[in-house]
């Protein structure tokens, strides 16, 4: 935990709220659920707590573990990678401006009459986007030429949705994605994965003729 705070204080707020979801009657969740999340109806009233306090609650308490699993895979190795301070740099942009773009856009539908006007009150809770951002960043880390695969595997899981007409959180987590991408400066002089390329089981470096003889 100690090379990773960031991510475990969060993941422990997160088990937090998702006991007391747990613990809740279903009119109190509904209301914690609105309270905390980040709609337009919450942005316009208090903008910046529905901003924070919307990335400490998850929809499916059930689905803690498996976060649980995506913190340790992606948020502990960013954070251990670059620092908890550009860590939490790239977590929050992606957060903060994934969900001001996203609400933004279903403000305007709203008012195209594409949305009901019910939509300003939409949950809009959750970890994704930050998530989003900091699988984004990892990339760097991967090592050429499976970096490659890795990016082509991010934007397939996030561009299908969007593609074949998602919601406003799908465009979301593409911004927040392309967000990781861009901190790009953030991992400068940070060193990729080492992994074997192709060296066969037993390889051993062949010392050169000129080596043999500065040794001698």
């Amino acid at each position: 935990m100690h090379s990773a705070p960031g991510t475990h204080i969060w993941l422990l707020i997160i088990g937090v709220t998702s006991l007391v979801i747990v613990a809740a009657s279903q009119d109190l969740d509904n209301f914690l659920f609105h309270r905390n999340s980040s709609n337009i109806h919450q942005l316009n009233k208090h903008p910046l707590r529905s901003l924070l306090v919307s990335g400490f609650w998850i929809e499916n308490p059930s689905s803690f573990l498996l976060y649980a699993v995506l913190f340790e895979l992606v948020h502990a190795n960013v954070e251990r990678w670059i620092g908890t301070w550009r860590w939490l740099l790239t977590v929050a942009v992606g957060h903060v401006a994934a969900t001001l773009v996203s609400q933004e856009i279903v403000l305007l539908s709203i008012e195209k009459h594409s949305l009901p006007h019910s939509m300003k009150h939409v949950v809009d809770i959750g970890v994704s986007y930050g998530l989003a951002s900091a699988a984004g960043v990892l990339a760097y880390r991967v090592p050429l030429p499976w970096r490659w695969a890795y990016v082509v595997g991010l934007v397939l899981f996030f561009g299908v949705p969007l593609a074949a007409g998602g919601t406003f959180t799908d465009v979301g987590h593409a911004i927040a994605l392309a967000i990781g991408f861009a901190c790009w400066p953030l991992t400068w002089g940070r060193p990729t994965w080492r992994l074997p390329v192709g060296r066969p089981p037993g390889w051993r470096p062949t010392v050169g003729r000129g080596a043999r003889r500065g040794a001698s």
